[in-house]
């Protein structure tokens, strides 16, 4: 069972996560969390990692209308999208599925987030497909 749109983007970590916000953006998520987990292990526990990011993307129509019909979505939210530096020039992005997010546990049962769940993974798919 895959949970992610995986796409390889040329460029470095820093060009690359500026494209995944900009086709993120034109779908209407915007980045609320950005978490350096490279970063993050060298300060914390002094080790090192590759270039390894953490985007927290939420497009907070779909956010809103999810948790009207459940609070307890909250947990499920935001949108992770990845971006790991795998070699010289070209990094991974991985996109979750929102709609297996959705899915999870009894979530499914709920219409309306398996409605929201459907139109939120669109929007991934077409910010993928646009760096694709």
């Amino acid at each position: 069972m895959q949970f992610s749109t995986d796409v390889t983007v040329n460029g470095e970590m820093g060009e690359v996560i500026e494209k995944v916000t900009e086709v993120l953006k034109e779908q209407g998520f915007g980045i609320l969390t950005r978490i350096d987990v490279d970063t993050t292990l060298k300060t914390k526990i002094d080790v090192d990692f590759r270039p390894y990011v953490i985007l927290g993307a939420c497009n907070p129509k779909l956010a809103h209308r999810a948790l009207n019909a459940r609070s307890d979505v909250g947990l499920m939210l935001p949108c992770n999208v990845t971006v790991e530096q795998r070699v010289k020039g070209e990094c991974l992005v991985r996109f979750i599925d929102p709609l297996m997010m959705m899915q999870f546990g009894d979530l499914g049962e709920d219409a309306t987030l398996a409605t929201v769940g459907g139109e939120a993974a669109e929007k991934i798919q077409n910010a993928a497909a646009a760096l694709g």
